[in-house]
């Protein structure tokens, strides 16, 4: 009978080429991960965040087709914005998990975004978090589709962990992950700690706080083997460490908003708060989407657009370039927006209606820190994507490929496709079968 295929992917959120100087000297890398198959720089997709880039990951397709274009829903004056957790956010329907379970794998995800309610994960803890005071964690994953047995593992490893605090999120993901593997075995397995992008966001981007978060990586992975290990999968297994994108340092945040506001374009009420809009800035972070609540009124688009483009030429407003729906679109971006910020490369984008117009640092916000992303993904430093396995070839680096490849690789090699998909398996990392 042949030999049921394993995968486990660990998405080390904004962990970069740059930091593999370091990590490769770390036991657990050395022992799971050198010799294997390497992709030194990834191109992510536009925007570079943390929920497009990670549809991606798991269709194969950009983000004009999957159609989560940024983290946040948009909400206009509504802060902080609501999430895209739930998996009715993606309009792309075929991806790796209901690849795998048309194949015959079991399914796992561990804090893997935009996951909520997944029809095709069996055991599913969506990254997610309780939502007040009143809210308890077997509420808020229920709402999101765990099942009981999964509630369960949540109960018993949320203890004193505060979602959304490093390592905090990691220590409780990591655990449940473990719990999962020693307790149902499932085939395949994708999990997103994201304590590297936070001590980036809060810190900088490279420093004694990102060291410690490769440590903390090297030793999650090791955990996560040895739970492999216990249930006697070790051999069978396949492990990927890859990642979404990179960040780059920011020195000021600006809100466009505040400007719109200006022109009459939002209005507001006596206390500052939103009474209506024709055009808004959602940010996402260094960049920002601008939408117009009549897209058909072209004096309300020539007005915004000839705005937008006039702060962009002053220079000092942090916009590099002022993109159009058409013009994203060949960046793979598409939505029901009408503009794309874009940064000059050290200014990170607001959503406030009111001044000041520029903000200081927030680390509580991923788009307002010390470092951040969303921009154009040829800039700052890059993912990284590596492999080693029964399935995967050894020694095999390439110098770079793309995020929308991971998908049908990850199909390839559990012997099934994405057919649909925008990127291709990467063949020469996958072991060709033995007769």
């Amino acid at each position: 009978m042949e030999r049921k295929k394993k995968l486990i992917v660990f998405s080390a959120d904004a962990m970069v080429w740059e930091d593999m100087e370091y990590f490769k000297e770390l036991p657990n890398y050395k022992k799971y991960l050198e010799g294997g198959c390497m992709i030194e720089r990834v191109d992510s997709v536009y925007p570079t965040t943390t929920y497009p880039c990670h549809t991606t990951m798991a269709t194969g397709v950009w983000p004009d087709k999957h159609q989560v274009t940024g983290n946040g829903q948009f909400k206009p004056g509504v802060l902080p914005q609501p999430w895209r957790w739930d998996y009715s956010f993606v309009e792309w329907k075929e991806d790796i998990f209901s690849a795998a379970k048309k194949a015959g794998y079991t399914t796992a995800s561990v804090f893997w975004p935009v996951t909520g309610n997944h029809p095709f994960i069996d055991y599913l803890i969506d990254e997610y978090w309780t939502q007040g005071p009143s809210d308890t964690p077997r509420q808020a994953w229920g709402r999101m589709g765990s099942s009981s047995e999964v509630l369960d593992i949540v109960e018993r490893h949320i203890g004193s962990n505060e979602i959304r605090r490093h390592p905090d999120t990691e220590r409780f993901i990591v655990d449940c992950t473990c719990d999962i593997i020693r307790r149902y075995g499932p085939d395949v397995i994708f999990l997103h700690p994201a304590n590297i992008d936070g001590y980036r966001h809060e810190t900088g981007l490279f420093n004694d706080k990102v060291l410690q978060g490769l440590h903390e990586t090297d030793q999650w992975i090791g955990e996560i083997m040895k739970a492999v290990k216990d249930i006697g999968q070790l051999d069978n297994t396949n492990l990927v460490l890859t990642s979404d994108h990179g960040q780059m340092e920011t020195k000021r945040v600006i809100n466009p908003n505040v400007i719109l506001a200006d022109h009459g374009l939002i209005r507001k009420h006596g206390d500052g708060s939103l009474k209506d809009w024709d055009a808004w800035c959602a940010s996402g972070g260094m960049s920002a989407l601008v939408y117009l609540k009549n897209p058909k009124d072209r004096r309300i688009y020539e007005k915004t657009y000839k705005l937008l483009c006039d702060i962009m030429n002053e220079g000092i407003y942090g916009i590099s370039q002022v993109l159009t729906e058409c013009e994203a679109g060949a960046c793979h971006l598409a939505g029901p927006f009408s503009f794309v910020l874009e940064t000059d490369g050290y200014t990170s984008f607001g959503d406030e209606i009111n001044r000041p117009l520029v903000q200081n640092h927030d680390s509580a916000d991923y788009r307002y820190g010390k470092a951040t992303h969303g921009y154009l993904p040829a800039k700052g430093p890059q993912p990284v994507f590596l492999a080693k396995g029964p399935d995967f070839n050894e020694k095999v680096i390439m110098k770079r490929g793309r995020l929308i490849d991971q998908a049908p690789t990850y199909a390839k090699l559990l012997g099934t496709a994405l057919p649909n998909a925008d990127g291709n398996a990467i063949e020469s990392f996958i072991r060709k079968t033995q007769k």
